[in-house]
């Protein structure tokens, strides 16, 4: 069985995108294993810390190499990547031998794909996601899924998916577990 691992953007407890995450989980259900990645604990990026990389970023990158393909959920922050994420993703493309910095990373050449939770600003998102994961030497599958949350949340906590975006959602775990074969 296929070990997909999720990386939920928003770090919030209950956020949209981890309630995204779940029904991703369900529509891969009985086809792959699920992980969820901690990386509350990933400090900002310094070559300072590099040589010498903490027990977070080491434990995120351990976690990376044993995916087999890599489903991240993203909010939209300023109509772009969160800064968060980009700080993760930056950390993770960084060479695992510093002697040799264009050598391979905890990312290199994994099978990504990315949905996204938030009121607007999905298209921008996508298009920085896909300037960004080619040049991290990741390889994006699936069509990119964004989601509006529902009004109502914003007081019930939560969210609400319409059937054809899990559909969506669904067709787009199944293009991902196809690029892993």
């Amino acid at each position: 069985m296929k070990n997909i691992l999720f990386v939920v953007g928003s770090l919030r407890q209950g956020s949209f995108n981890h309630q995204l995450a779940e029904k991703a989980e369900k529509a891969l259900e009985g086809k792959a294993s699920v992980t969820y990645l901690n990386w509350k604990d990933v400090p900002v990026f310094s070559q300072d810390l590099e040589a010498n990389a903490p027990a977070s970023v080491q434990t995120a990158r351990e976690a990376v190499l044993a995916a087999d393909a890599i489903w991240i959920f993203s909010p939209v922050y300023n109509f772009a990547i969160p800064g968060s994420v980009k700080n993760l993703l930056d950390w993770l493309s960084r060479a695992l031998d510093l002697s040799d910095t264009t050598g391979a990373s905890a990312l290199q050449d994994k099978i990504v794909t990315i949905s996204s939770v938030a009121n607007g600003g999905h298209e921008p998102l996508f298009a920085a996601y896909n300037a960004l994961l080619p040049f991290i030497r990741t390889q994006a599958v699936g069509d990119f899924t964004g989601i509006s949350v529902n009004p109502e949340a914003w007081g019930t906590g939560e969210l609400v998916v319409a059937e054809d975006k899990l559909a969506a959602v669904a067709a787009q775990a199944d293009a991902l577990l196809e690029a892993t074969k």
